[in-house]
């Protein structure tokens, strides 16, 4: 057989995700693995990286067993998948993606909740304006309003209303999913989305930042 290329190789495990209807970071996961292994960022051969990296064959393995991919199907699909253009390429939109578990790290967003840096994917999403960004959820903590898997869009550029569900994250670092409960000039009450939770009641000092929801896709 052939030696694969880098190039091959991506071009084949896009093709799973697509197969599966699944983000990069979503078959990573299943396949036990960390979330950006199979992401853009981690591929090199790119203008602001020229190192090509490749998946190790643990990653590989991991996923073919996950999928139940035979490696001879992977290695067909290195010659047939079509090299993959980025959504806005491709005609549509895209807003960066990132696991909800993720985006209480630091180096994700800046001071007013725009995404930055690198480790983000991407997703197809309708264009409701800048700063757009997607979390997906992970785990039933959410259910039933949110389940697995469920990617929540949020636009920190649209002022969230009493009411309205939103994403806020704290100085400490957490990140909390709720409904925009009463505002005072001192406080901003969060309300939780299932009776799993309390309500929260937080100093202005306390939040980072707060962005509504304003799509939901599955």
């Amino acid at each position: 057989m052939a030696t694969l290329s880098h190039g091959e190789i991506w071009r084949a495990i896009d093709a799973l995700t697509d197969r599966f209807d699944m983000t990069p970071s979503a078959m990573a996961r299943m396949a036990g693995l960390d979330p950006t292994s199979f992401n853009r960022s981690k591929r090199g051969s790119t203008q602001a990286d020229s190192r090509p990296r490749w998946p190790s064959t643990e990653s590989l393995a991991k996923l073919l067993e996950a999928t139940g991919v035979k490696f001879s199907e992977f290695a067909a699909l290195t010659e047939q998948a079509p090299v993959r253009a980025p959504h806005a390429a491709r005609g549509g939109r895209s807003a960066p993606l990132l696991g909800l578990a993720q985006a209480g790290q630091d180096g994700f967003f800046d001071e007013a909740g725009m995404p930055v840096g690198a480790g983000w994917d991407e997703a197809p999403a309708p264009d409701l304006g800048k700063g757009l960004f997607a979390l997906e959820v992970s785990g039933d903590g959410l259910a039933p309003v949110y389940r697995d898997g469920d990617r929540l869009l949020v636009s920190p550029t649209v002022e969230p209303r009493r009411g309205d569900r939103v994403v806020a994250r704290t100085a400490a670092g957490e990140v909390l999913v709720r409904e925009m409960g009463r505002v005072t000039a001192r406080t901003i009450e969060l309300l939780p989305l299932n009776r799993s939770s309390d309500d929260r009641l937080l100093s202005r000092d306390e939040v980072t930042w707060i962005a509504r929801i304003v799509w939901v896709s599955q």
